[in-house]
């Protein structure tokens, strides 16, 4: 057997070529810095498919027998951090000005008891499910009809979203009352996990979506978007694009999030500032 090649083995050329095949297919942008952390993920699959080089497994991906290693390929290269209620100050956004605003809006009349909300880049489920909790605190769940599609470019994580199922110690991170009444905690031989409750799993719905690939297949007129610590690994050309599909399926009045180190600044005219990291359209 022979040690893995060390990073600088993968050519410049060979680097540029997954490069702008990430990137066009994805949206995601990998700097010359990322060349080290395309190797040490991708080797993984090299290994597992009992192949030599990266050369060879970009060869093997590109000629597109096997349209599942490509989708693992990409599955390798994205980024996927998050937890439950992460950037608190969006809920409290949420919970203090957007969700009284809409009730108040349904007693007079002005607007159908009826929620849709789309979690794009969902990751494992934190956001989502998140966003389900502080939904059900907020409304009677019997006169409101709501919904969470979730969809993220990852069929990995989404495997875990839709189980529902991490480890306990993601506990941490849910304000006790939410703990209590909507997740789970395991016993026996589940000891060590939490699972998700039957409210919050009715409520959310998960699906893959490339964000780069149109038109997408969701339903227009949603009351909030929730596209946070995506922009971020796109390069410029690529947020216009998505964040203006994104917007296109935005209900008008309806709000836009995106994470703490983005902004729709020379991104998107149309929506205004509604808060730190928030926008109406």
């Amino acid at each position: 057997m022979t040690a893995w090649p060390a990073e600088e083995s993968l050519a410049v050329v060979d680097f540029e070529r997954f490069r702008q095949t990430i990137e066009s297919e994805t949206g995601i942008h990998l700097s010359d810095a990322k060349r080290g952390l395309l190797v040490a993920r991708l080797s993984r699959r090299v290994r597992a498919l009992g192949m030599t080089s990266l050369r060879d497994y970009f060869e093997y991906v590109e000629r597109g027998g096997d349209p599942v290693e490509r989708t693992r390929m990409f599955d390798a290269i994205s980024t996927n951090e998050t937890r439950f209620f992460r950037e608190p100050h969006h809920f409290e956004v949420m919970t203090t000005r957007i969700f009284p605003r809409w009730k108040a809006l349904a007693a007079r009349g002005d607007r159908e008891r009826r929620i849709r909300i789309w979690s794009a880049g969902c990751s494992s489920g934190e956001e989502p499910y998140s966003v389900a909790m502080a939904l059900l605190e907020a409304f009677d769940a019997d006169e409101w009809d709501m919904r969470v599609d979730a969809t993220d470019l990852s069929t990995r994580v989404l495997d875990i979203a839709r189980r529902g199922e991490w480890p306990a110690r993601k506990a941490a991170d849910v304000p006790e009352p939410l703990l209590r009444r909507y997740m789970l905690r395991g016993t026996r031989s589940q000891e060590g996990v939490m699972k998700a409750g039957d409210a919050v799993r009715g409520i959310v719905r998960f699906g893959r979506q490339n964000l780069m690939e149109e038109p997408y297949p969701m339903e227009n007129g949603y009351d909030m978007i929730l596209c946070r610590n995506v922009l971020i690994y796109l390069g410029h050309a690529n947020r216009v694009r998505v964040v203006h599909n994104l917007l296109s399926h935005l209900a008008a009045g309806g709000f836009f999030f995106v994470g703490h180190a983005e902004t729709l600044a020379g991104i998107a005219d149309g929506p205004k500032a509604a808060g730190p990291n928030v926008y109406v359209k």
